[in-house]
Order: C-alpha cells, then structure tokens, then sequence
C-alpha cells in the first residue's frame, strides 16, 4: 500500500497509538483483548478477546478465494485504512501463504468529513443516506 508511517493519518494507528496500546506505530494486534460486556469474545490461549480486523479480513479472503492463486483481485477500503490496516493485512498473509502474493489491486478512495474529520460511528459524526435526505435535497 505503500503509506507513510510518519503521516497523521486520522486511521486506526494514531487512535491506538495515543491509547497506549502500541509500542510502534507499525505494530498492530492478531487479537485483541475484550473488556466491554457488551463486546463479542471468546476463550483462548491469548486470553478472552477476538481476532483483530486484520485476522477477519485475511480469513473471510482465504474462505472465499482460497490459498491458492489466483488472488484476489481487488481490494477495497478507506484510504484512512491503507495503513496499518491493510498493510498488516498483506504482512500476515503472505506469511501464512509463504508467498508474496495476496491482493493484486488495491482501491483506496477518500471520505467524507465533518467539520474537518472524517465522518465515522466511531468518532459520533456519522450520518446516514436517509437522514441527510430529511434535511436536503439534490435539487
């Protein structure tokens, strides 16, 4: 994906690394602990938690197209995923394939943005197709 670790990406790097969470900025979790209640998890050697998205991402393509080539073709996302998300997708999957190949072509397209963030749940400025259709029209 070739992103630069250095840049300010407002992505899930920067959020964790402010959290505490990573030692590096590259660094990203196989899994990850579960403290909330109200989060999915299960029992395993590494504690109860769940696969990091990374994990998801490289199983739901391993079930799909399989360990052998050929590889996906496309892969989409957030260019706000591009690093560490994708990135570290490739790294763990090409070491469980021993091989250099994973996706063939990656799409990364822009955001939106709210007041100069980008518009997520996560960051509570997100607003759906039909509610922006309630208060405005393309006409």
């Amino acid at each position: 994906c070739g992103h630069d670790h250095d840049e300010g990406w407002e992505g899930e790097g920067e959020v964790k690394k402010m959290a505490g969470e990573k030692r590096n900025v590259r660094d990203f979790a196989l899994w990850k602990p579960v403290i909330a209640t109200d989060e999915a998890g299960w029992d395993s050697e590494f504690g109860f938690g769940r696969p990091g998205w990374h994990v998801e991402c490289s199983a739901f393509c391993l079930a799909m197209f399989g360990s052998q080539p050929p590889a996906p073709y496309l892969h989409s996302g957030g260019r706000d995923l591009r690093f560490p998300h994708h990135e570290n997708e490739i790294a763990q999957s090409q070491a469980l394939l021993e091989s250099d190949r994973w996706v063939q072509h990656w799409m990364h397209a822009g955001q939106l943005t709210v007041e100069g963030k980008k518009m997520s749940k996560s960051l509570k400025n997100f607003t759906s197709i039909q509610e922006f259709l309630n208060t405005a029209s393309a006409r």
